[in-house]
């Protein structure tokens, strides 16, 4: 009786949060496709721009040293700012934040398109990434208190997992096809016509977050400070690598401040009254594990996202366009797969299977990949590893992203989910670099000891193919190593079922229960 009264109390407390946090919300279904246009705008921002460089350098006239920080400006701002900005969908609001983050993406989007000199570009660039820092989070925090019914959330998850895993490859078709048929500039406008419909949907259909007193907590400002400072090392560290060299001191000197800073910050959360980032969000075993899977998932899939498209473009002359369309068998494969292991496959047997398997596709897709040859065609060398490779990109999102939001109050939804695609920003900032200058390395070894007086041009080319080969074996290392560090970090069976909230920075009891 008294156990009925406590969940009765805990249920009424509970309340005061929109009714879309309960999973009743009649409206959910629209609310999840508002959802789904944001995120899908800011995962095609990370690509969209990649098959466009070549135009814009030419229009605007910057150098190739410069050309690095188009995309440069973009992770920095949104890699160094993640955790503070998820945070602040926590104690802003989500509503909030979504829309302050849509309105600063399209202004941001408007000026770059409109740029007229590489600092007009750059410095647009670095403002998408700001309101990107502030959207994501907000999007998957939104996803996370509008579903809460087992067989719901399961369904929504597999729709934004699809978005999330597929929006690179669908990031460089769009990039592709609007470079071709009208302008680069369009790889920016285009997020205008994004952000219209999101803004009209999430004004119309989403309700406001409740102030609670359990989250008017004051801000962590040493943290805040420790994290941003240690996130903007480390991702300029590992760009600079990718473009450098990791002996020059703007290279090791950021990373090893970046470091410290990091293990300042790690140390600071035991002891801060308001911590930025509740030690209990990550030291637990299953969302470690998630988070952990996106560092390695975000290194490992930039052999897809460059070496493949390098490869297909470099090596087969294909077109921009050409190049997107071809990765089209890995989108789909990814969308079904997510689906499935949502609403199949995470109830029945949990988070650590998927990832288990979906890492070791990864890896034998990346295998596969090692047997490209310069003469090699599409069908007999790319698309059977790719569709591989999609699968298990699909079983890795789907339970990493729902596994990464599980068990936390509402109030800590922000936070989780900026820990998320924090892990995946600094995995791509890794694997940038990392790839690039084993690929680099490789194809120098390789025209070292292959040439007889001056090479030849079908020497390099043969060179740069075995410089894509040695990448897709480090990725499927990476893979590898995942499946076995995160499947044995995480807990055998499903996700237990979300139990009620507790204060903000505080374990909830099904928390509790596990550890």
């Amino acid at each position: 009786m008294v156990k009925e009264k406590t969940v009765a109390a805990q249920s009424a407390a509970s309340a005061p949060e929109a009714a879309g946090a309960e999973g009743r919300n009649p409206r959910r279904w629209l609310i999840l496709a508002v959802i789904c246009i944001a995120q899908l705008m800011v995962v095609l921002d990370a690509t969209v721009m990649n098959l466009a460089m070549p135009s814009a350098q030419e229009d605007l006239g910057f150098t190739d040293a410069d050309r690095q920080w188009i995309v440069t400006a973009y992770l920095l701002a949104f890699g160094s700012l993640l955790l503070f900005c998820g945070r602040l969908v926590d104690l802003i609001g989500r509503k909030e934040t979504f829309l302050v983050g849509l309105v600063g993406f399209a202004g941001a989007s408007a000026v770059g398109g409109a740029s007229n000199s590489f600092g007009m570009l750059a410095a647009s660039r670095a403002c998408q990434g700001v309101f990107a820092a502030l959207l994501a989070p907000a999007a998957l925090a939104l996803l996370v208190t509008t579903f809460t019914d087992p067989k719901e959330r399961g369904k929504a998850f597999g729709a934004f997992s699809a978005v999330a895993a597929s929006g690179g490859g669908l990031g460089l078709i769009i990039g592709g096809s609007l470079t071709s048929s009208l302008s680069w500039r369009w790889c920016m406008y285009v997020n205008l016509v994004f952000v219209g419909v999101a803004v009209i949907g999430a004004a119309a259909l989403m309700a406001g977050q409740p102030k609670l007193p359990s989250v008017r907590a004051r801000l962590d400002v040493p943290g805040i400070i420790l994290v941003s400072s240690g996130m903007f090392c480390l991702v300029y560290g590992f760009s600079n690598a990718s473009t450098h060299s990791w002996g020059t001191p703007s290279t090791w000197g950021f990373l090893i401040v970046g470091a410290v800073l990091l293990i300042a910050f790690a140390g600071w959360q035991t002891r801060a009254p308001h911590p930025l980032l509740p030690p209990h969000i990550v030291l637990d075993r299953n969302r470690g594990g998630a988070y952990l899977t996106m560092l390695l998932v975000g290194a490992a899939t930039y052999g897809i996202f460059l070496f493949v498209i390098y490869y297909m473009q470099n090596t087969w002359g294909y077109s921009a366009i050409k190049s997107g369309v071809a990765l089209l068998p890995m989108v789909a494969a990814t969308a079904v797969s997510a689906n499935v292991g949502n609403i199949k496959l995470m109830p029945r047997f949990g988070p650590k299977p998927m990832v288990t398997v979906g890492l070791l596709l990864g890896a034998s897709g990346m295998v596969w990949l090692t047997g490209i040859e310069v003469e090699s065609g599409y069908a007999s060398a790319l698309l059977g590893p790719l569709m591989i490779v999609g699968v298990g990109m699909g079983l890795i999102f789907a339970s990493a992203l729902r596994t990464g939001t599980s068990g936390v109050a509402p109030q800590d939804a922000g936070i989780a989910s900026a820990s998320i695609q924090t892990g995946q920003q600094i995995g791509g900032a890794i694997g940038l670099a990392l790839l690039n200058t084993m690929a680099t390395s490789s194809s120098t070894h390789y025209v070292e000891d292959h040439a007889q007086g001056r090479p030849t041009p079908e020497l390099f080319q043969l060179a740069t193919v075995h410089g894509f080969i040695t990448a897709f074996w480090w990725c499927a290392g990476i893979f590898a190593a995942g499946a076995v560090i995160c499947g044995s970090l995480m807990r055998r069976g499903p996700l237990r079922a979300p139990t009620a909230a507790a204060p903000a920075g505080k374990p909830t009891e099904s928390e509790t229960a596990r550890t």
